[in-house]
C-alpha cells in the first residue's frame, strides 16, 4: 500500500455504504438480488454521490450511510447503462466532495487505491496498487467502455466505490474485479460524470447519446466467432428465440469476428429496430430476426 494513513484519512468522509431495496417482481432481481450493498463517494458537497448502476437498478428504497455512521434515506437522480455509473442524492448539503481527475491526464503504471464500504458495520477497506492499462474494454453483457481503468488494485470491499490516485483524486468508479489472469480490478472513469454532469442530473440520464440496440444476452468469442452464453428471460433475444450455444455468424449481413465487432455492428441501429442475426445452431446455418429493445425502458 503506498498511499499514505494521511491520504487514507483525507478522503474517507467523502466514502459512503449503500443499501438498496429492489421489488422482488423487478427484471433484475433474479440477477442481482433483491438486497444490495454496495459503495460510493460523495462527488458534489449538494449531496450527489457517485456509485456503480447496477446496484441501484430497480431501487426502491436506498440508505446511505456516511463514515460518521449517519444514516440517510437517498433516491436515484441518474443512470448511464452504457458507461455503468449512477448518482444518488441525499438532502441537505455541506458534505465533504472528492475532488476528480480525468482519465485523459492518467498514464499505466501510476499507483492507485480503492476505497470500499465491507458491508460489516459501516467499515472501510483500503487496497492499493497501480494501473496496468487505461484502454478500451468489452464485457459479456453487451457493456463496452473506450476507456477502461483496469488496476492490480482488487476492490477490496463492496462495488461502486473510488478509486483514488496519490493525491486523493477520484479517478474511478469500482465495477468489478477481473480474475481471469491474476487479480485485477476495473474502474469506469469519473469524466462518464463529469462531462454530462448537468444532463445527467437534468434529465436522469444521457439523453443526447443516440439510443442503441439491446438483445439482453451474453456472449464470449471463440475462435474467430461470437457465442452465445445466455439470454435473459424475457429479453429481445430470448423472446426472438436466440439460445445458448448459437454461434452469431452475422449482422444484417455483416460478419462477425469478434465481440467488439459484434456491440459496434449492433450499437449502430437504434432501439426499437429488427436486427437479423445468422446464427450457426445445431449443425445448421438459420437466420433469426430479433426486434431490438431498450435496456432502460427493460430496467425502468
Amino acid at each position: 500500500m503506498n498511499a499514505s494513513v494521511k491520504l487514507i484519512e483525507q478522503v474517507v468522509p467523502s466514502t459512503v455504504s449503500i443499501h438498496v431495496t429492489v421489488p422482488q417482481h423487478h427484471h433484475s432481481a433474479p440477477l442481482l438480488g433483491p438486497e444490495r450493498m454496495g459503495s460510493g463517494a460523495i462527488v458534489d458537497t449538494a449531496g450527489y454521490i457517485l456509485t456503480v448502476n447496477y446496484i441501484v437498478i430497480g431501487a426502491s428504497a436506498i440508505k446511505v450511510s456516511l463514515f460518521d455512521n449517519t444514516q440517510m434515506d437517498a433516491e436515484v437522480v441518474a443512470q448511464d447503462f452504457a458507461s455503468g455509473i449512477a448518482v444518488v442524492k441525499i438532502p441537505n448539503t455541506g458534505f465533504p466532495a472528492a475532488p476528480l481527475r480525468s482519465s485523459e491526464e492518467i498514464s499505466p503504471g501510476e499507483d492507485v487505491f480503492i476505497v470500499a464500504g465491507s458491508g460489516e458495520d459501516n467499515g472501510r477497506r483500503v487496497s492499493g496498487g497501480g494501473l496496468t492499462s487505461v484502454s478500451a474494454f468489452d464485457a459479456y453483457w453487451e457493456y463496452s467502455l473506450d476507456r477502461a481503468l483496469i488496476s492490480t488494485a482488487t476492490n477490496p470491499g463492496l462495488g461502486g466505490g473510488p478509486m483514488f490516485d496519490m493525491h486523493g483524486r477520484m479517478i474511478g468508479v469500482v465495477s468489478l474485479n477481473l480474475n481471469e489472469v491474476g487479480k485485477f480490478s476495473l474502474a469506469v472513469p469519473v469524466e462518464n460524470f463529469q462531462e454530462y454532469r448537468e444532463e445527467l442530473i437534468r434529465y436522469g440520464r444521457r439523453v443526447t447519446r443516440p439510443s442503441r440496440a439491446w438483445i439482453g444476452m451474453y456472449s464470449y468469442t471463440l475462435r474467430d466467432h461470437v457465442v452465445i452464453a445466455g439470454v435473459l428471460p424475457g429479453g429481445p433475444g430470448d423472446s426472438a428465440g436466440l439460445k445458448a450455444g448459437d454461434v452469431v455468424l452475422a449482422l444484417d449481413g455483416q460478419e462477425i469476428a469478434d465481440r467488439k465487432a459484434f456491440y459496434q455492428q449492433l450499437w449502430s441501429r437504434p432501439a426499437g429496430e429488427t436486427i437479423l442475426f445468422r446464427i450457426f445452431r445445431t449443425n445448421a446455418v438459420r437466420t433469426v430476426p430479433v426486434l431490438s429493445g431498450n435496456v432502460e425502458e427493460f430496467f425502468e
